[in-house]
């Protein structure tokens, strides 16, 4: 593990880093494993111990298990978790070959913690330095994510997994369970068969994100036909919903949950996030009334986008946000809401430089009419009919 980041360092300011900086020890991980924190990432050498001058605060540390070469040398799926650390402090963790993870619960050993903190100067040749150069880019993109609630959206488990761990929905402990499931001793005559003999799976638990939930339902009980188009065009029913039910005393957390899901998703590959970031954004750009009631809120959702977008590659888009036209048409939505009566000034101004900036940089345009893609209705000839 290398780093430059301190090659050009003032000797005075890197001293000061080591002694205030808290101080990851990661012992027995493979050499060959890849392993970072927040926005970089490495492949561990044969003297890693871990990561030093870490800057107080909420990190994300991300690490992929890797096959030995003899074994093909293959790269497991991301895990992550995030920690909020303290100056000076020395958090501790021995790799578990067993579970290809780490174990932390020797931090919990006072004198294993001590003992290490008073070998901390011999340890140093083998601590790699925190990566300086990108932390502008990680706080830019967790401004807003405090520690607790990345700990109440992050599983019960305390591990963000790129992959799903699942198990049966029934355990077949039982004859019974076994015999009612479909025989496997046969050809399959269709893909439905094959997939009707699979066995039902769900998420482990504790391992499941903690999102908060998104109503199904945009409009409330016993709404009249009427609210439910209105509450269909316009989600601010379903976004106070969200707010009440998480956020009550600090509405502008949820743009933290907005950057939790987005970090899980850029970093840690968990599509996951990925899905629910665009369900967040769906909902806080289409609630017009809330956009009016809510004016800080929506002026920090500007400056969280602008850099979430920034750190996307443009090609990106091409592939997997441009679907279905999803970010241009949310977009629009928005920026067509903040130029209505009643949007606070400050915030419509923001809205008309975050349009522009926008446009320049992705080429996107937000003036087109969505009626131009809406389907054409051709008129038949007389007499003629399509089953």
């Amino acid at each position: 593990m290398a780093s430059n980041s301190t090659i050009d360092m003032d000797p005075d300011v890197a001293l000061r880093l080591f002694e205030e900086g808290a101080t990851l020890v990661l012992l027995g991980v493979p050499q060959g494993t890849e392993l970072g924190i927040d926005c970089k990432s490495w492949q561990v050498g044969p003297r890693f111990r871990g990561v030093k001058m870490i800057p107080p605060g909420l990190h994300f540390l991300h690490y992929c298990s890797v096959n030995s070469p003899s074994c093909g040398g293959e790269i497991g799926p991301k895990t992550g978790l995030f920690l909020t650390l303290k100056p000076k402090e020395i958090l501790l963790a021995n790799w578990d070959p067993k579970e290809e993870d780490l174990d932390f619960s020797a931090s919990k050993n006072e004198e294993e913690v001590s003992r290490i903190r008073a070998t901390l100067r011999d340890l140093d040749p083998c601590l790699g330095p925190y990566p300086y150069e990108v932390m502008r880019k990680w706080v830019s993109l967790t401004d807003r994510l405090s520690e607790e609630v990345a700990n109440n959206l992050q599983p019960l488990s305390g591990r963000i997994c790129a992959y799903s761990d699942v198990v049966p929905e029934t355990q077949f402990r039982h004859t019974k369970d076994r015999a009612e499931q479909p025989r496997n001793d046969t050809a399959c005559q269709s893909m439905r068969e094959g997939l009707d003999r699979l066995p039902r799976m769900k998420q482990r638990e504790g391992t499941e994100m903690r999102f908060s939930v998104i109503p199904k339902k945009t409009y409330p009980p016993g709404a009249t036909p009427a609210e439910i188009t209105q509450c269909s065009l316009d989600f601010s029913y379903a976004l106070e919903t969200v707010l009440k039910d998480n956020y009550e005393l600090q509405p502008l957390n949820l743009l933290g949950e907005l950057q939790f899901a987005f970090v899980c998703f850029l970093i840690g590959n968990v599509y996951e996030g990925f899905e629910h970031w665009k369900r967040l954004l769906a909902l806080l750009c289409r609630s017009e009334e809330a956009m009016r009631k809510h004016k800080e809120l929506y002026l920090g959702l500007i400056a969280v986008l602008y850099h979430q977008l920034g750190e996307i590659p443009p090609d990106f888009f091409v592939d997997i946000v441009s679907q279905n036209n999803f970010l241009t048409s949310t977009l629009q939505d928005f920026f067509q809401f903040a130029s209505g009566p009643g949007v606070d000034s400050t915030l419509r101004k923001r809205a008309e430089k975050f349009k522009a900036h926008l446009t320049k940089k992705f080429r996107w345009d937000f003036d087109v009419d969505q009626d131009d893609c809406a389907p054409v209705v051709v008129e038949l000839p007389e007499g003629v009919t399509v089953d």
